[in-house]
């Protein structure tokens, strides 16, 4: 009987050092957001395209709010009402052959589809630039199967998934506080 209680207490002295170095990883997470609480409603209008590929700005910007809206600290608002808006364009985006169909030659197989925006956040009230200009790129693939326009379709909305991701989070490190 005495020996399973020192079994039982060795046991639990073990688990404290990893105890003691979890809890020591978490000294600087925060709980809540940094983002002052006057300055938590934001406006999106429809991005600029300067891309050359047509649609993807109402596309993009759909993504963008809806990654608002799903990451929680900002709530989405109108221009007249948001304490903050947000002012984006898509500047380029560019296709790269990764892979080509070996029974037609050069015909390409598969494509790299690279999206770059240009991101500026304004603070309404006051018009100072919180993100002037900060670039954002997002990449995907896709398969053609032989019909090109399909499978950029098809890619949209993974780029601009992966985009808005980038821009919510670049919106969020502007409070983001200073690393050691």
């Amino acid at each position: 009987m005495f020996n399973m209680q020192k079994t039982r207490v060795a046991g639990r002295l073990a688990l404290c050092p990893l105890f003691l170095f979890l809890t020591a990883s978490c000294a600087s997470y925060r709980i809540g957001s940094a983002v002052p609480q006057e300055l938590r409603t934001i406006a999106v209008p429809v991005f600029e395209n300067a891309s050359g590929f047509p649609e993807i700005d109402a596309t993009v910007t759909q993504y963008v709010l809806r990654e608002f809206q799903r990451e929680g600290t900002f709530k989405i608002a109108s221009m007249d009402d948001a304490s903050v808006k947000l002012l984006g364009k898509l500047i380029r985006a560019d296709l790269q052959s990764l892979n080509y169909d070996r029974g037609y030659g050069a015909r390409t197989s598969e494509y790299r589809y690279t999206l770059v925006a240009e991101i500026t956040l304004v603070e309404r009230g006051t018009g100072k630039l919180l993100i002037d200009g900060e670039r954002i790129k997002a990449n995907t693939t896709f398969l053609t199967h032989g019909d090109m326009l399909t499978g950029m379709q098809d890619a949209g909305p993974r780029i601009a998934k992966e985009l808005s991701r980038s821009i919510v989070d670049a919106v969020l490190a502007y409070w983001a506080p200073p690393r050691e």
